[in-house]
């Protein structure tokens, strides 16, 4: 990587609404320039649906009290909660010299890594984004790319409830199974993997150092 291309800034989030986060997101895509950094920010939403750009109405089977909220990414719907890790990567995938398949594969390697850490086998399919243990998806992609900007991101599984899952169709797949990382290994704790995601994100993405914010 150029040693000219700015180091990305972390921002940690903490537990933030969904859709002011995403606005948020669209605005700084939008506002920034060729000389921007990138930014990753790490943070929970309270409990929501999304449904992407291509989302069919059929794949929602009982979403109950739980909002369910439209939006531009791509794919189906899923679902995001306290518990889940969620990363949006606001970076210029032209700076990097990533597409968006390259960018895709990063994440998918990066949540990989960290079942790595645990002693759990993660793999990622190439006809379905994300990240699986066997038969059960622990991590969802979903990406926007505007103006060779990526927003939007990943929602790792980390210790959520996941009842909500039942409620649709996660990602448009009829039963597919979801899983999280607190009950394939011991000792998990969310900070603990906030770190270990952040060192992977950062090593996948070809980032030396970063600049807290």
């Amino acid at each position: 990587m150029s040693t000219r291309i700015p180091q990305p800034v972390i921002r940690n989030l903490g537990r933030v609404d969904y859709e002011p986060t995403w606005h948020r997101m669209q605005a700084f895509t939008d506002q920034r320039g060729p000389a921007t950094p990138d930014e990753l920010w790490f943070l929970e939403h309270p409990p929501v649906f999304t449904q992407g750009q291509n989302g069919l109405p059929e794949h929602l089977l009982a979403p109950g009290s739980i909002p369910v909220v439209p939006v531009d990414r791509g794919g189906q719907v899923t679902y995001h909660g306290p518990g889940q890790w969620v990363v949006y990567p606001l970076v210029d995938i032209t700076r990097l010299d990533l597409g968006i398949r390259g960018l895709v594969t990063r994440l998918e390697n990066s949540m990989i890594r960290v079942l790595e850490a645990y002693g759990v086998a993660g793999h990622a399919r190439r006809d379905a984004p994300g990240v699986y243990v066997g038969d059960a998806k622990i991590g969802s992609i979903g990406l926007r790319v505007r103006r060779g900007c990526s927003y939007h991101g990943i929602a790792f599984n980390v210790d959520l409830d996941l009842e909500p899952f039942g409620r649709i169709n996660p990602c448009g797949y009829t039963g597919l199974r979801m899983t999280r990382l607190a009950d394939l290994a011991d000792g998990v704790d969310m900070q603990r993997v906030r770190g270990q995601l952040e060192d992977a994100l950062l090593a996948e993405l070809g980032y030396r150092e970063h600049a807290p914010a």
